[in-house]
């Protein structure tokens, strides 16, 4: 896959220094896709969706990791970005939206009596501990060997003393299968099997047989045994992952017997998969013709087929497939190892078992084991799978992309809709770096450099983009350094066509002066500073740390590079600091690499308005073609075909089959909820939270104002007014050496709203919060910037504010496009609560039209928009109704204490021009079922009614009742029958929302359809004890999260400000414990009001969608709202 859409999950800490990485990368189907909600308290968006992680520039795209986030995770937009503000400050440059998203999850979900939604099996992980994972482990630096080495031979020991963890190189003897073996006391044990996996073509080989192999396996011969260890795993990650040139296939989990479960169904499926002898699974998969009657529309469908069509409907996809393609023309990576639709149909399913035949043998993987379970155990698990193999030698080398002797230039299109965005260009200006893998030392000053370069606002080249007026958004992000050669791209978005030489020149003349006069002290500093605190944090946020090292450690290991020393950071920092007083490190870097550099490929892309109509026809031409080259024998037989599949895929697996899948029970879990250490007092007019845990001498701080205060007609506007307070300096200090400042003394902070509904309550849980965080000595520093933001911030840069309202208008239409079913989830909430209807206005549809609208009112009323500004500051900013959120150690937080109490005393006691009227129910939207129109080729269908409104009072066995749902009716009609690439239901626990949703999903009606059938399912349910044991204990895994410490004391937080009890957490608890199927039936009738008359409908589709849907149901009086 291209690598600069998505990026490695593990970003906090790679190679010594805070990298980005944007290598695609692909997550397994898991039930729950994508489960975007934009309530408050969303839950995680499942694996099903497999989406890319992607990892934007840290600070530098608040946006856009918002949009990522809320895309990914059920987090309404302003909760994911004040969410995402946390884990964006963890690192330099890098956010991991994998870690912020699963951050979040946790937080919110925490802060409920139970999960309000579904499941969140896979990124980041719910799943915490239930039992003693092994004895107190030895000293990682005492710890020897095993005597029985279970057939592997011990190539090399060592000790990382960054992550206090022994080292145990084993090779197979038989195999030659490699493990990477790492021991310490981390209870979050991990494991991974990664196999490299270079596609020949873009036909997606190595997308469709990830998902397929997790379809059933020799010893789990089952439909899915994926999906039921969903159901009833605590795992911390479980998931599976397509790369364009490798494929692999993690999982975590803190219980011990819960990780052995998992790695053996794992090991099976990667060595043993049933999908090698069934074409159906392949079909179901990948692609196949799909007719339901001989006088019906023939079509092709198939989960990836559909997911592909999705990513080919990004402009931001389809710009960096070019890019990567055109950089290498002549290895793997000039394919799409994810599939293009245009090409998937080629494929055949011999070559597709042919492909698992070469490249998913022992001999060509490379496992990993992390955390303080047994060495030995490991070495025996593994030879029980690979002692039956013999070595065979594979050819899965990646080849060396020669140089270009001259600069390249590709120019291609992407479909545009109507209005403004059918005249914006992309233009990126991509280079290839070097002919292999770094060295250490040089990987290490390319990623200070990509640091200096971009990493932060006050960047140079950042800033001259930014900065320039030609377009709305940085593309690129710099340094990818995860694939066999590492790159470098950069460039704008929505860009006017006649302006694309003026951004080609901007940044050709601004890296050359750069070289010319080189960078500042204070940048350096900043920098060094800003990368030593993330590496030393290591906070990965609901990313495990050890399969954050795994990755980071395959991208040398992979290319035949020393796995161990890649970890390491201490002594190649020391020796790039010695250096860099010594000498001037980056000019020469800066020469090579960009101004002399001939492997430059420019791509310039552009708006097509006609281009999304030619591929349709184009793709039922082809459909058309192969029809009439049938008999109508042959005919009848694909529409058998069609109807045995549809069988097979709906005919659940009978329980005597399931049995075969391993799973815990519930007396493995316990009785008794968990607390977080929390006091509270009130200092002034403050309430002040303190939470004593072991945070490493680092404090983590949030000061939440009330945003109550700020009056209604401006809360559009509340997000813009974060995002300008961090951008234009203050009357102290320019905006550089403000940013300079922040970096060099801080861990960084942030700002952004919180909005969420309180269950029992007409209240609405609405903050500003500034987040921050710092080591102890430091504490001082930060509040003092902090409090000279609040305070003195500028807010009059009439160019930088209208850039900011670009950038932020082109992130959320690129989530209207990639992540309508969070769009849709948001107008439904809009619909039905206040709470919905503000978080809309902050970061829905109505923030869009907002921007819109804001773009425009610059140029003709500036002193009114800095007069807006000035009045959400003077009502904001204020003590009266605050929350200040503290977590450290008792030491910490005693010498801390100082400094935020002068940060305290420095706010006002009470705002002025503050709102003085209550929000009102009249403020949600009508109730309508609406229809939002965009180009694509996949829609995003939700729907939904609130359950409290007619009636339902809350019981803990909802939360077991929409886990199953996810993993069964729902999987099974809207995604494997139906195609979506995830479909899933999300309960609201807060505001009683209940909604359904789909991703990247063919159908629109026949969704809405399946939706209803929800109810028929519940009640007529029927379930075995072991079916019902699984649901249970995934629930509860969701429960108890497994948490770094600033996640614990911000979950405290949010339980504080939702008003849930410990003692609502643990009754909640035992209802989950209790849950029988009498409550599913129950359940059934509760969910009658989702196909009730009052029940609305929202979902974002392409024009043609929605005008055949309003002919076939006329009975729904859908309004169609045009977006782009």
């Amino acid at each position: 896959w291209p690598r600069a859409r998505r990026r490695a999950c593990h970003a906090v800490i790679r190679r010594s220094f805070d990298r980005r990485h944007r290598t695609l990368r692909r997550h397994h189907h898991a039930p729950d896709v994508q489960r975007t909600r934009a309530g408050a308290a969303r839950r995680i968006p499942p694996v099903s969706l497999k989406v890319y992680v992607v990892i934007t520039a840290l600070r530098r795209r608040l946006a856009d990791a918002v949009a990522s986030l809320t895309t990914r995770a059920n987090v309404n937009p302003v909760a994911a970005r004040e969410m995402a503000s946390s884990m964006m400050m963890t690192t330099t440059r890098a956010l991991a939206p994998v870690a912020a998203r699963s951050a979040s999850r946790g937080v919110r979900a925490a802060v409920r009596a139970g999960p309000s939604r579904g499941f969140a099996p896979s990124f980041g992980a719910r799943r915490s501990v239930y039992c003693k994972a092994v004895e107190a482990p030895v000293n990682p630096t005492e710890l020897n060997p095993p005597a029985n080495l279970h057939g592997f031979e011990l190539v090399r020991e060592d000790y990382v003393a960054e992550y206090d963890s022994k080292v145990f190189f084993f090779r197979h003897t038989k195999t030659g299968a490699e493990v990477m073996s790492l021991s310490n006391d981390d209870e979050n044990k991990c494991f991974g099997v990664t196999l490299r996996t270079p596609p020949a073509n873009s036909t997606g080989i190595p997308h469709i047989l990830e998902h397929s192999v997790l379809c059933g396996s020799r010893k789990y011969p089952i439909k899915e045994p994926f999906v039921e260890l969903i159901k009833g795993s605590l795992n911390t990650f479980l998931n599976a992952m397509t790369y364009p040139d490798r494929t692999c296939y993690p999982v975590a989990s803190c219980n011990l017997q819960d990780f052995r479960n998992l790695v053996d169904v794992y090991l099976d499926a990667v060595f043993h998969p049933r999908c090698v002898d069934n074409e159906k699974t392949f079909q179901q998969e990948g692609w196949h013709y799909e007719l339901d009657a001989p006088d019906q529309e023939m079509t092709f469908k198939g989960v990836v087929y559909n997911e592909m069509k999705g990513v080919y409907s990004s402009p931001d996809s389809v710009l960096a497939r070019e890019a990567q393609q055109a950089l290498f023309p002549e290895n793997t990576y000039g394919v799409d190892s994810g599939g293009d639709p245009t090409v998937i149909p080629q494929l055949t399913f011999a070559e597709f078992r042919d492909f698992h035949g070469k490249f998913y043998h022992p001999s060509n993987s490379r496992m990993w084991f992390y955390g303080d379970d047994d060495v030995e155990d490991r070495l025996k698990i593994l030879d029980s799978f690979l002692s039956e193999f013999d070595r065979k030698e594979i050819d899965s080398t990646i080849a060396t992309q020669k140089y270009f002797t001259e600069p390249k230039r590709v120019v291609a299109s992407y479909v545009a809709g109507e209005g403004e965005e059918a005249e914006k260009s992309f233009v990126q200006v991509n280079w290839l770096l070097n002919d292999g893998p770094f060295d250490t030392e040089t990987a290490l000053a390319v990623g200070f450099l990509d640091n200096l370069l971009l990493g932060s606002p006050a960047a140079p080249l950042r800033m001259a983009l930014e900065e320039s007026g030609l377009g709305e958004a940085i593309v690129g992000y710099g340094l990818e350094d995860e694939l066999r050669q590492p790159t470098f791209a950069i460039g704008l978005k929505g860009v006017a066509k006649e302006d694309i030489p003026k951004v080609e020149s901007l940044i050709t003349e601004t890296i050359a002066k750069i070289a010319e006069e080189g960078f500042t002290q204070a940048a350096i500093d900043s920098s060094v500073n800003s990368i030593e605190f993330a590496m030393r944090e290591n906070n990965t946020g609901r990313f495990p740390r050890g399969l954050s090292l795994m990755l980071r450690s395959l991208s040398a290991w992979l290319y035949e590079g020393d796995p161990v020393e890649i970890l390491r950071f201490e002594e190649p920092l020391s020796k790039l600091k010695a250096r860099m007083a010594k000498e001037d490190v980056f000019t020469p870097l800066i020469k090579k690499m960009l101004i002399d550099n001939t492997h430059k490929v420019t791509i310039e892309l552009n708006p097509d308005k006609e281009l999304g109509k030619v591929q349709d026809e184009e793709e039922k031409a082809k459909v058309a073609a192969y029809r009439a080259g049938l008999s109508p024998e042959e005919i009848e037989k694909v529409v058998a075909d069609t109807e045995e599949l549809k069988r097979l895929q709906e005919t659940p697996d009978s329980p005597e089959a399931l049995a075969c899948v391993p799973a815990l029970d519930i007396t493995d879990i316990p009785k008794e909820a968990k607390s977080i250490p929390t006091d509270v007092s009130t200092v002034g007019a403050t309430t002040m939270l303190t939470h004593d845990i072991f945070t490493n001498d680092i404090l983590y701080a949030e000061h939440l104002m009330d945003l109550h205060a700020v009056p209604m007609d401006l809360m559009p506007l509340v997000p813009l007014w974060c995002r300008a307070m961090q951008r234009m300096g203050t009357s102290k200090r320019s905006f550089v050496d403000f940013d300079q400042l922040v970096g060099a003394t801080t861990g960084g902070f942030s700002l952004s709203p919180f909005t969420s509904s309180i269950r029992g309550s007409d209240d609405v849980s609405a903050y500003l919060v500034l987040r921050g965080k710092s080591t102890s000595a430091q504490a001082g520093q930060l509040h003092d910037l902090m409090a000279e933001m609040m305070l003195e911030a500028k807010l009059d840069d009439k160019e930088i504010f209208k850039q900011l309202v670009l950038e932020s208008r082109a992130s959320m239409e690129s989530r209207v496009q990639s992540g309508g079913h969070s769009v849709a989830a948001g107008r439904l909430d809009a619909m039905d609560s206040v709470a919905g209807y503000v978080s809309e206005q902050l970061g829905g549809l109505a923030q869009l039209e907002h921007l819109k609208t804001l773009a425009k009112r610059i140029d003709g009323d500036w002193d009114g928009v800095v007069a807006d500004l000035e009045r959400i500051r003077a009502a904001l900013v204020s003590r009266a109704g605050s929350v200040t959120n503290l977590t450290a150690d008792e030491k910490t937080l005693e010498a801390t204490a100082g400094a935020v109490r002068s940060f305290l005393d420095a706010l006002p006691a009470e705002g002025t021009g503050a709102a003085t009227e209550a929000w009102s129910k009249d403020l949600v939207l009508p109730p309508v079922n609406e229809l939002i129109t965009v180009p694509t080729q996949v829609n995003y269908v939700g729907k939904g009614a609130n359950l409290y409104k007619s009636g339902y009072e809350l019981h803990g066995s909802a939360y077991v009742i929409n886990k199953l749902l996810g993993t069964t009716w729902l999987w099974d009609r809207v995604r494997v029958s139906g195609g979506a690439y995830g479909g899933f239901s999300d309960f609201d626990s807060h505001s009683g929302m209940f909604s359904y949703l789909s991703y990247r999903d063919p159908n629109l009606l026949k969704t809405i359809a399946n939706y209803d059938g929800t109810v028929e399912f519940l009640k007529d349910i029927s379930l075995d004890k072991d079916e019902l044991t699984k649901a249970i204990v995934g629930t509860m895994g969701d429960l108890d999260s497994y948490q770094l410490p600033d996640a614990k004391g911000y979950t405290a937080l949010m339980r504080h400000l939702l008003k849930v009890k410990d003692e609502e957490r643990q009754q909640r608890r035992e209802e989950v414990l209790a849950t029988t199927e009498k409550d599913f039936k129950k359940f059934g009738e509760v969910l009658e009001a989702t196909r009730a008359p009052e029940a609305r409908v929202c979902a974002v589709v392409s024009p043609d969608a929605a005008e055949a849907a309003m002919k076939e149901r006329p009975d729904l009086d859908f309004k169609v709202t045009s977006v782009m």
